[in-house]
C-alpha cells in the first residue's frame, strides 16, 4: 500500500502540470491578441471608442474649351443624428422637422432608433444648415458634402449628363469620366463613450478629402448658345418631334456644340419617371441611327471621283426616274432635271446621276470606299452607347439597293458617323476621331493628360478634296442649299430629306427627317455644321427650307463671333416672288427659274401651294417651295 506522502506528491505534480497547461494555453491566448490578432482588435476597439463622419470630396468641375464652368460643386450638408445624445426627442423632433420641411413622425421615428447614429438628411443648402447648427441641440451633428451644379441649366444636358444623389455619374461626361472627376473622400474622428456620447476630453482629428480632377471639353459654349437657339426655335416653329445640331471642328474632330430639342434641366432632372429621363437624356446624335437621304450623295460623290468612274465632262441624263432591277426608282423631282454635267448634278441632288455613279462603282469598291469613311463602325468618340450605324452585309447587296444606297436610301448612319466623314472630305482627306474632352487636370492646376487630334486615316486625295468642295459650294451659292448662305461668305453644304419607316418597316406616310451639312470657310473649312430636324409638321418638310436656314444662322453667329470677315462684295440682289397659283408645274418652274429662284416642287400637277407667298421680297438664288395638288 503507497504510502501517503506518494499520493500527495503524485497529486501535487497533476495539479502542477495543470497550472502548466492552463497557463500556457493563457500566454498563448493572450499572445494571439495582442500579438497576431491584435491589430484588428484595436481596429474594432476604435470604432467602439470612435464615431467617423464622412468628409465628401469635392467632384471636380467640367470647363467648356474657354475655361467656362459647366458643372461644379456646391456646398451642402448632412444631418447626423446619435439618438442616445438626443435628451428631448420629441421636442428636438419638431425643430428639425421645421427646419427642413420634413415631417415630424419621419424624423421622430429617426431620432428613436436604437443605432449608435442615424442620416436625418443630406444635400441641406447651406443657410438652412447654419440655422440649425446655431441652436446647438445635443446630439446633432453636420458634416459638409457637396451638390452638382449646372449653370447652363438644359444646356448640353445630353451631353454633359448627371450624377446621382452620392455624385456618382449616370450619364454623360459625368459618367464616362467619372473615375477621373470622383475625389477621395475624408474624415472627421470624435471620441465617444458606449452610448455614442462625446467623452469631456474629446478631441476631433481629420483626414482632409481630396477634390476630384477638372475636365475641359472641346464644346465652346458660345457655339454651343448658337445652336441651341436653332434647335428649339426650329423645333417649335415646325411643331418637330425633335431638332438637333452638331459642330465641329473640321481640322482636329473637335466637337464644339452638340444641341438638341426637346432638353431637360441637370439641376432638376425628372428623377420619378425614369422613361422620361431616359428619353430626354440620350445623345441621339450619338447613339440613334438613321436614314440620311441627299446628305450622303457626298460620299457618293468622292467615292466616285477618286475610283476615276467620273469626270466633269461626263453627261448625265434625268427624265424623272431610273429603272432598276425592274423596279422604277423616282427622282425627287417628278418632272426630271434633262441633261446636265455632275457639278449639275450634284447642285440639283439628282437622284439618277447619285444612282448612275453607285452602279459605275460597284458594290466592292463602293463598300469599299464607305468603310475608309468610317461609316458601318463606330467613330470611337468617348461617349458611352455609339452606334456603329448600319450597312447591308456586302454579299446580300442586289443592284436595286445598290442604286438606293448611292442616293442615302437603304442605309442608316449616326449623325456623328456622317459629320465626321463629310469633315474628312472637305479637309483635304484626313479623317480624324471625333472628341469632347481636350484635357483632364488636377484639382491644383496640373495638367495630367491633353488630347491631341488624331488622324485615323486618308479617305480622299487633296485633289478629289478640293473639287468636292467647289461642287458643294455651288449647292449653296445656286441650288438646294441656298439658304444656308451668309452674304458675303462661302459656305459648301448639302441638303437631305429622308422619309422615315414605319414599325412593320413600310413607309411612314407624312414623316421626315429634314437635314443640312455645311463647312465653311469653304476654300479653308474651319467649321462644319449638320442641323437635323425630325418629324417637321406640315408641308415644309425638305431639309433646303427646314434645316438650311437655321444652319445659315448659325454660321452667321460663328463668322461675328470668330471674326471671320467676310470675304466677298456683301451686297445681296433680291428679286420678288411670282405668283404661281393655278399654273401647271412645269409653268411654275420656268416662271420662278426666270426670276434667279430655286425651286422645290412636291408634285406634278397645277400649283395650289407656294411658300413665300406672292410678291414676298426674296433673294436672288434662294429656294422657294411650290406644291402642286
Amino acid at each position: 500500500m503507497k504510502s501517503s506522502a506518494t499520493v500527495m506528491r503524485k497529486r501535487i505534480l497533476v495539479a502542477f502540470i495543470a497550472l502548466i497547461v492552463v497557463f500556457s494555453a493563457l500566454g498563448g491566448r493572450l499572445f494571439y491578441i495582442q500579438i497576431i490578432d491584435g491589430a484588428e482588435l484595436r481596429s474594432k476597439a476604435g470604432e467602439q471608442w470612435y464615431r467617423d463622419l464622412p468628409l465628401k470630396a469635392a467632384r471636380g468641375k467640367i470647363l467648356d474649351a474657354n475655361g467656362v464652368v459647366i458643372a461644379d460643386s456646391k456646398d451642402v450638408f448632412t444631418l447626423y443624428a446619435r439618438p442616445n445624445a438626443v435628451v428631448d426627442k420629441a421636442s428636438v423632433a419638431g425643430e428639425i422637422a421645421e427646419a427642413l420641411g420634413e415631417t415630424y413622425e419621419t424624423v421622430f421615428d429617426k431620432l428613436s432608433k436604437s443605432v449608435g447614429e442615424v442620416t436625418v438628411k443630406r444635400k441641406i443648402d447651406a443657410d438652412t444648415a447654419y440655422a440649425l447648427r446655431e441652436k446647438d441641440i445635443a446630439g446633432l451633428y453636420f458634416t459638409l458634402d457637396t451638390q452638382r451644379n449646372y449653370p447652363f441649366g438644359s444646356s448640353m444636358s445630353q451631353i454633359v449628363g448627371f450624377t446621382n444623389i452620392d455624385n456618382i455619374g449616370q450619364s454623360g461626361i459625368e459618367s464616362y469620366y467619372d473615375k477621373y472627376l470622383t475625389g477621395v473622400d475624408g474624415y472627421a474622428y470624435t471620441s465617444t463613450d458606449i452610448a455614442g456620447r462625446e467623452t469631456d476630453d474629446t478631441a476631433t482629428r481629420y483626414v482632409p478629402s481630396i477634390p476630384g480632377c477638372d475636365v475641359t471639353l472641346s464644346i465652346d459654349s458660345n457655339i454651343q448658345a448658337f445652336a441651341d437657339s436653332a434647335v428649339h426655335t426650329a423645333a417649335a416653329e415646325f411643331s418637330a418631334r425633335a431638332a438637333q445640331m452638331i459642330v465641329m471642328d473640321v481640322k482636329t474632330g473637335g466637337i464644339l456644340a452638340m444641341a438638341k430639342s426637346p432638353a431637360f434641366d441637370l439641376n432638376d432632372p425628372p428623377r420619378n419617371d425614369l422613361d422620361l429621363l431616359n428619353e430626354l437624356s440620350r445623345n441621339t446624335l450619338v447613339v440613334d441611327m438613321y436614314e440620311p437621304g441627299s446628305t450622303f450623295k457626298i460620299f457618293t460623290t468622292a467615292a466616285a471621283i477618286e475610283a476615276g468612274v467620273v469626270t466633269d465632262n461626263d453627261s448625265f441624263f434625268c427624265a424623272g426616274s431610273r429603272t432598276v432591277d425592274g423596279q422604277r426608282i423616282r427622282c425627287w423631282r417628278s418632272i426630271g432635271h434633262g441633261s446636265q454635267h455632275l457639278a449639275e448634278g450634284v447642285k440639283n441632288s439628282c437622284n439618277c446621276v447619285f444612282m448612275d455613279l453607285a452602279l459605275r462603282l460597284g458594290t466592292s469598291r463602293f463598300y469599299d470606299a464607305l468603310e475608309t469613311f468610317g461609316l458601318g463602325a463606330k467613330t470611337g468618340i468617348d461617349f458611352a452607347g455609339e452606334s456603329s450605324g448600319m450597312l447591308m452585309k456586302e454579299e446580300n447587296v442586289k443592284t436595286v439597293d445598290l442604286a438606293r444606297i448611292g442616293f442615302g436610301q437603304a442605309v442608316a448612319v449616326t449623325p456623328l458617323q456622317l459629320i465626321t466623314g463629310v469633315c474628312s472630305i472637305v479637309n483635304g482627306g484626313t479623317l480624324y476621331r471625333p472628341y469632347l474632352v481636350a484635357s483632364v487636370d488636377s484639382y491644383d492646376g496640373k495638367n495630367l493628360a491633353t488630347r491631341d487630334p488624331i488622324a485615323v486615316r486618308r479617305t480622299v486625295s487633296e485633289a478629289t478634296s478640293a473639287r468636292m468642295r467647289e461642287y458643294l459650294r455651288g449647292v449653296v451659292e445656286s441650288g438646294g442649299g441656298s439658304k444656308a448662305g451668309v452674304a458675303g461668305y462661302a459656305i459648301g453644304g448639302k441638303t437631305g430629306t429622308a422619309q422615315k419607316y414605319a414599325g412593320g418597316g413600310g413607309i411612314a406616310q407624312g414623316k421626315y427627317i429634314s437635314s443640312f451639312i455645311g463647312f465653311a470657310p469653304a476654300d479653308d473649312p474651319k467649321y462644319a455644321v449638320l442641323m437635323i430636324v425630325d418629324e417637321p409638321q406640315g408641308y415644309m418638310y425638305y431639309g433646303s427650307l427646314v434645316a438650311a436656314p437655321y444652319a445659315g444662322d448659325v454660321f452667321e453667329k460663328i463668322f461675328d463671333y470668330a471674326n471671320i470677315a467676310p470675304s466677298e462684295d456683301v451686297g445681296v440682289e433680291y428679286t420678288f416672288m411670282p405668283d404661281v397659283i393655278g399654273m401647271t408645274a412645269q409653268e411654275a418652274v420656268a416662271a420662278l427659274e426666270k426670276q434667279g429662284l430655286g425651286v422645290e416642287l412636291i408634285g406634278d400637277g397645277k400649283i395650289i401651294a407656294q411658300t413665300p407667298i406672292p410678291n414676298a421680297r426674296v433673294k436672288v438664288a434662294d429656294t422657294v417651295l411650290i406644291r402642286s395638288e
